[in-house]
This record gives C-alpha cells, sequence and structure tokens, in this order.
C-alpha cells in the first residue's frame, strides 16, 4: 500500500478485522517512513453481470432498475415496499447465482412476472403489458383469462 501522506510504500498492518456481513478486510495500518496511520478495506470487486436486451445491447444488471419497474407495476396497489424490496432481492438473487456473465432481459422480466403473479395480479397485468408489448385489448383480455 502507498501511504496517502508521504507516499512510501513500506507500513506495516496494526489490526486486522472482518467487515460486516463478510464482504471483505478491514486494516489499520501504519507508515513507516512518517508513522502515518490509515485505514484500507480489503474485498473482492465481482464480475459486472451484463444484460442482453431484446435489440443484443449489453449494460450492466442495475438493481435500481429492477426495483424501479416492479415499483411502478405496483403504483396504487396494496403492495408495501418491503414486499417489492423482498421481489428485487429474490429475483437479483437467483440471477446473481445462476448467471455468471450475462443474462437475457426475457429471464429476468419472466422471473419478475412470476413474483407479481403470485403477489397482486393487478401488478402483474401491468408488468406483463410493458414486457411483452401489448398491442390491443385482445391481448389484454386473453392474458388476464391465463389468470382465472
Amino acid at each position: 500500500m502507498r501511504c496517502p501522506k508521504c507516499g512510501c510504500l513500506d507500513d506495516k498492518v496494526i489490526d486486522s478485522r472482518a467487515v460486516k456481513d463478510g464482504a471483505g478486510v478491514r486494516r489499520r495500518r501504519e507508515c513507516l517512513s512518517c508513522a502515518y496511520r490509515y485505514t484500507t478495506i480489503e474485498g473482492i470487486m465481482p464480475e459486472e453481470l451484463k444484460v442482453v436486451k431484446r435489440n443484443a445491447v449489453r449494460e450492466d444488471f442495475d438493481r435500481d432498475k429492477l426495483r424501479r419497474g416492479i415499483a411502478n407495476a405496483c403504483y396504487k396497489r396494496p403492495v408495501s415496499p418491503d414486499e417489492i424490496d423482498r421481489m428485487v432481492e429474490d429475483v437479483s438473487a437467483g440471477i446473481l447465482r445462476e448467471f455468471d456473465k450475462e443474462v437475457a432481459s426475457a429471464e429476468i422480466g419472466s422471473r419478475v412476472m412470476a413474483e407479481l403473479r403470485k403477489i397482486d395480479q393487478v401488478a402483474y397485468v401491468r408488468f406483463a403489458s410493458v414486457y411483452r408489448k401489448f398491442k390491443d385489448v385482445d391481448e389484454f383480455i386473453d392474458e388476464i383469462r391465463t389468470l382465472k
């Protein structure tokens, strides 16, 4: 490590502790040149999961975008923020566990629809209408019939 005060590369570790949730190691260090003490955190940097869109564009997996999509579908529905957070956690944990580098947006959409179908059928139809790009009322009616 390079000392943030003098730039020296020689230091000694004074204390090491695990960071919350096992996300790494916190180390207190002391520069051997100027005796300045500083803290470093050592952790794993996971590779970013890419989402492959329908038009073959790749973008980073974004939990916030996933949450916004679910929250929009649940707007003014009796679905609590805790339930939305649980759905986001379940869907994202499953995807991160099963896919290493890339996942199709269709896979994410299918998992979200499965979760919404269990929680609120109106939210499910709202999400499905955007996800499946319904073009007319007949497609809405067909989807609603599958719910019964």
